[in-house]
Formats: structure tokens, sequence, C-alpha cells
């Protein structure tokens, strides 16, 4: 018993292990062996009683918790676009636009993968949309199936990161931070990792041209009548558009000081590139919208397609990002906006249906309750995890490891990488993060660039081969059997599991390069967060003593400033009516008297 005793935290974490590794559900495994273990505690005098009065206070709290209603409000969102054929649309006008290029059909997939991700935050419907789409297509031009694979697994997974990132709200709630500021600090990364990608594919275009070929002309059926792609149109009202955000973002102080009548000498960095850029848009927009209806003939078929497929999800990101990033709504208002905005979008598409809708809430609840159940074994388990000191044993473990921030940095992350091999994000956000969130913060790493940190690693749990989700996605899509293609009525052969798994493996190495990128540059994430004001607290408290009615300023002499300890003398009595040299408030009241 006393072996028991003494190293109850580390046998009640094994506890957990073997529980998940028998099979168990995660939520039903970290509640039953926070309950058994709890009532081993208290049998052996190590927990109060009283401690586990407090679950039922700490599930209550779980119900009470506002941010965690983005979780479906993002999923509804990203379901009805799915579902509306966003995807789709995508899909077929960028790989057009890009098909003339080598490897254009995979630079369109990665960049429509980002876009969804921006747009939906849900890998699963990302990657079975663009397999289900743009999978078969690189196969009828000849790709290469290990790369074809790769590029839509990988390019899916990008909703992990990208904000409006369900993970991304998880951490933030287990870290105890902003959801807002997570979102701020994941979007450079979110974005470099997808400027990885097209540079990967770009290496391949060179190293192997083969594998990625470009469309053949008759595949390229958006043209003009002349035969011509129309490029040039969109060339320049791409230009145009790039031109009028950036003169506003040059001039929006001007511009804020004439709508307001008064000078405006500062505008927030977020706030001035939200705005231009929706300017930008919307002026694209509205252009496209006077083409076609005044059959004016400004603009090329090219043109006029791309500007009314990309154009509406760009509106929804500004939207929801951007009313979050500017603070003018919460990431839970911004989510509300957003699936406000998809069944609008859907609507206008004439795809928005009651079998439709009932689909996506069905599959948003399943989500909600699946987050919500490993919540609260979670919490059952941290409760009896904390009342036994198990944080200063992990605390204990992590902090001696050599090499300070940097040692536990490395020691963490592999951790993770290998646990990604067994657990999905969510199992790792709510079993692991709690342990090492504390130890992180007495290290002084900023617990917001942790975070992201540690959402980057958790995204190889998406493609670790051969238990990653975003591989199953594909496998259930992808071609098992060799088919009849039915527009080259050739014999495409099957995908086969193992081309998956390759094609995943260069795309887990260019994510745990961005792990490395991010711990040698922290300014990846630490330049989109906000700069932190220090405030002298001194320097306060004598403004608001200088601000008080009547209060004359007191000037410490500076034997008062720095009193002797080793002096011995007997201090003089104060006077009679002096105020007591100790008690600055019945100083000043005597002050105050003095000076009526």
């Amino acid at each position: 018993m006393e072996f028991i005793s003494t190293n109850i935290a580390p046998i009640m974490f094994m506890g957990l292990i073997v529980f998940l590794l028998m099979g168990f559900p995660v939520a039903f495994s970290l509640g039953a062996c926070g309950l058994f273990f709890g009532f081993v505690g208290v049998e052996l005098g190590l927990l109060p009683e009283a401690l586990m009065q407090a679950l039922p206070l700490r599930i209550f709290g779980i119900m009470q918790n506002d941010t965690l209603l983005a979780i479906p409000f993002f999923t509804l969102m990203g379901l009805i676009l799915e579902r509306s054929g966003m995807a789709e649309d995508l899909l077929d006008t960028i790989g057009q636009l890009f098909g003339p290029l080598r490897g254009g059909l995979a630079f369109a997939v990665i960049f429509v993968g980002a876009l969804l991700a921006a747009t939906t935050g849900v890998v699963a419907a990302s990657v079975i949309s663009m397999g289900l789409i743009s999978l078969p297509i690189m196969l009828r031009y000849g790709y290469d199936r290990r790369i074809a694979s790769g590029v839509i697994a990988a390019s899916g997974t990008l909703a992990q990161i990208i904000p409006p990132s369900l993970v991304l709200i998880i951490l933030a709630d287990q870290l105890g931070r902003s959801v807002g500021e997570m979102y701020k600090g994941a979007f450079i990364p979110g974005f470099a990792l997808t400027g990885l990608y097209f540079g990967y594919v770009l290496l391949i275009t060179f190293v192997r041209p083969n594998w990625v070929p470009a469309l053949p002309p008759e595949a390229r059926t958006i043209r003009e009548d002349n035969g011509s792609s129309g490029l040039p149109s969109l060339g320049i009202l791409t230009v145009l558009s790039a031109g009028v955000a950036i003169y506003l973002g040059q001039h929006y102080a001007q511009v804020l000081s004439y709508l307001k009548g008064e000078e405006v000498l500062m505008v927030a960095k977020d706030e001035t590139v939200v705005v231009s850029l929706c300017a930008g848009v919307v002026l694209a927009f509205l252009i496209a919208v006077l083409n076609k209806v005044t059959r004016a003939g400004l603009l090329s078929r090219m043109a006029e397609r791309v500007t009314f497929v990309l154009i509406p999800p760009l509106l929804l990101i500004f939207l929801v990002l951007g009313t979050i990033f500017l603070g003018v709504a919460t990431p839970t208002e911004g989510g509300a906006m957003g699936a406000m905005g998809a069944l609008l979008m859907a609507a206008s598409r004439q795809r928005l249906s009651l079998a439709l809708l009932k689909q996506a809430l069905t599959s948003t609840t399943k989500l909600s309750s699946f987050v919500v159940f490993i919540l609260v074994g979670s919490t059952v388990f941290s409760l009896v995890f904390q009342g036994v000191d198990g944080s200063k044993w992990v605390e204990h473990l992590l902090s001696s490891v050599p090499g300070g921030q940097l040692g536990f940095l490395i020691v963490v992350n592999v951790l993770i990488f290998f646990l990604a091999f067994f657990l999905d994000f969510f199992e790792l956000a709510f079993i692991v993060v709690p342990l090492l969130a504390p130890v992180a913060e007495k290290m002084g790493i900023d617990l917001i660039w942790f975070g992201v940190l540690l959402g980057v690693n958790m995204q190889t749990s998406f493609m670790h081969p051969p238990f990653g989700f975003a591989l199953f996605y594909l496998r259930s899509v992808a071609p098992g059997k060799a088919y009849t293609d039915r527009l080259t009525k050739k014999l495409i052969q099957p995908v086969t599991t193992m081309q998956i798994y390759w094609g995943a493996v260069p795309f887990v190495i260019i994510q745990i390069i961005m792990v490395g990128l991010i711990i040698a540059f922290p300014g990846i994430v630490s330049s989109g967060l906000d700069k932190k004001e220090a405030v002298d607290l001194d320097k306060v408290a004598a403004e608001m003593m200088a601000n008080m009615p009547d209060a004359e300023p007191q000037v410490p002499t500076p034997e008062a400033q720095t009193p002797s300890t080793e002096s011995t003398e007997p201090q003089p009595e104060p006077a009679p009516g002096a105020p007591a040299a100790d008690d600055p408030m019945k100083a000043m009241e005597e002050s105050m008297k003095t000076n009526k």
C-alpha cells in the first residue's frame, strides 16, 4: 500500500493508457479511471471526500462555457458549405485556372484546401470532398498516385491549423487563453504551411515532371469564343482590386478621419488589413455583377467564373475571422454569423433543402456530443489527477529534462508526435495538453505560442500511416478496383493503400519541418498577436494620487525610501496630532483636514 500511496500519480496515468489500449472509448476511459483512482485515493487517505463534491460544479461549468458553443456553429457552417457544392465549384474553377501549368491540379487542390480550411474548419469534409472530386481527374490525366493521394490528404488537414479550426478552440479552452488570440497566432503558420506544400509540388514539377502533367488543351473547357483563355482579363481585375486594397490600406486613417469628422492618427493593423482586403474583394464582385447584368463584355468567362466562385467564400472568411480579429464579435458570435452566412450561400445556389439541413444538423450534434463527453471524462480524470499531485509529478518529470526550454519543447513535441500515432487531436488536447500547460507556463513559455505549436504537431495525427484519419477518409472514397473512365474510356488502375501511405510521408516530414521553424523562429506566431503593453503600477498610483481633490503630493525623503534595518537607535515620538508615519491613509486624512 505504501508503494501505491507514493506512486499513485504515475500508476493512474499508466492505468489510463491500459484502458485506452484495451479499446474502451476515450470519454469512458477517462471518467472510469478518474472515478476508480478517486475512490482508491479516498480509501488510502490521499484525497478528502469533499474533493469529489467538486465534480458536479465542474460539469456544470462545462455546460456554461460559452466558448465551446463555437464548435457546433463552425461545424454546421462547414457541413452546409461542403454539402452545398461549394467545394465542387471551387475545384472545377481553380483546376481550370491552374490547369495549363505543370502540376496545376495539385496547386489547385492545395489552394482550395486552404480556402475550405478557412471556411469549413472540418478535416473530414475537406478530404472527402476533394477526394471525390479531384482524385478521379488527377488519375484521368496521369498524375502519380502517391502525389495525388498525399496532396489531397495533406490539403484537407489544413483545416486543423488554419482558423476557424476546431482544435484551436479546444486548445484555447484547455490552456485558458482567448480563442481570438489563438486564431491570430495560427494565421501565419497555417498559410506558411500551405506555402511549404506549394513548394514541394513545385519541386516535383522540376524533379519528376511526368508525375504532375499539365491539363491537355481539350480538358480546358472555360474558354472564349475565339479559343483564348481569358486570363489577361482576370489579371487586370486582380491588379485593380489589389491596387484599391493597397491604396485604402495606406490611407485608411484619413478615410476614417473624414467619416468621423475628427482626426484619427492611428488605426489597428488588423482592422486596416481586414477592411482593405474586404474592399478589394467587394469591388471585384461588383464589377463582375455589373458585367453580367449589363452584358458589357468587360470580363472574360474565366474572370467572371473565378469571381463568382471565389468571392462568396472569401467574403464569408472576412465576415467570420475579420469580426473576430477586430474584436467586433466573439468566436461564438462569429461562428453563428458564419453558420447563417453558409445557409444564405446554400440558398442562393438553390441547394438548400430540408434533407441537407437535417443531415448537417445530425452530424453537428454527433460531433458536439462527442466533444462534450470527452471533456466531461477529462474533467473527472484531471480533478483526481491534480488531487493526488499528478501535476507536480509531471512538472518534476519534464522540468528535469536537460536543455531548459528547448529541451522541454523537443521532448514534448516528440511525445505528441508519437502519441498521435494512436490518439486523435481531440484526445491529445483533452488528455495531454492539461498536463503540459502548467509546466510550460512555469518555464516562461507563452501559452498562445505553445498552443499553436502543439496544434501544428497534432496535425500529423491525421497523416500518420497507418492510423491517420485523413488517410482513412481518402481510402473510403479512392477507387479500390480498376474502372473505365467515363470521358477517356481508358482503364484506370486502383489506388492502393500503400500508395496512400507513401504519399502521406513527405507531407508528414513537411509538418515536422514547420514545427521546427516555429521553435527556431517564434515570431512566426508572435508577430500575429497583439502587442502587450507593460503597465507601471507605481506610475498609475502616483497619477491617481495627483488627481485626487485637495491632495498634496507626498514626496518621500531618501531616508523614508530606504529605511535602514541595521539602526537600533530609538525613533522620536510623533508630535501630538501629527499623522503616524506607518499609516498613509491617516496621513492623507490629516493632510486634507489641514488644507480645509
